[in-house]
């Protein structure tokens, strides 16, 4: 399967980018010309992970009938100081929010997607050291 996107500049350093399924704005840090009007970069590739994850998890808890009262994933990276700069350690947190946790599945949930569904982990393993862990808060 091919997948294509299309960047274009909108001024400054503001530019979109548009896919078959939308479109989200990407800009710049106010440092180098940018105006706050977009996500940067390498924080999309972290939203892109998180949102991966999230979705096979979501997917999973649901198929196994273990559904919680909130759920999130945290992204914490470490971005290397010399240039290209790009993410050596990131860390993935799985928080879960409920009272009546089937832990079990959802451990199988996170760790099938973090060892077979999540293609966008898989990008990450190739150039980051990267974790993770579950988090279960009682509500």
């Amino acid at each position: 399967m091919t997948n294509k996107i299309e960047v274009s500049w909108k001024g400054q350093m503001l530019f979109e980018s548009v896919t078959d399924e939308g479109s989200v704005l990407i800009d710049a840090d106010e440092a180098v010309g940018g105006q706050g009007k977009g996500l940067r970069p390498k924080k999309m590739m972290l939203t892109s992970l998180a949102g991966c994850t999230a979705m096979d998890v979501t997917s999973l808890l649901k198929k196994m009938r273990a559904e919680v009262d909130g759920f999130k994933v945290l992204v914490e990276a470490n971005l290397t100081d010399e240039h290209p700069k790009y993410y050596d350690k990131v860390h993935v947190t799985y928080q879960f929010f409920g009272s009546d946790f089937k832990k079990d599945k959802i451990e199988k949930s996170v760790n099938l997607s973090v060892e077979r569904y999540c293609g966008v982990f898989e990008m990450f393993r190739q150039f980051s050291d990267i974790s993770h862990e579950i988090v279960y808060i009682n509500q």
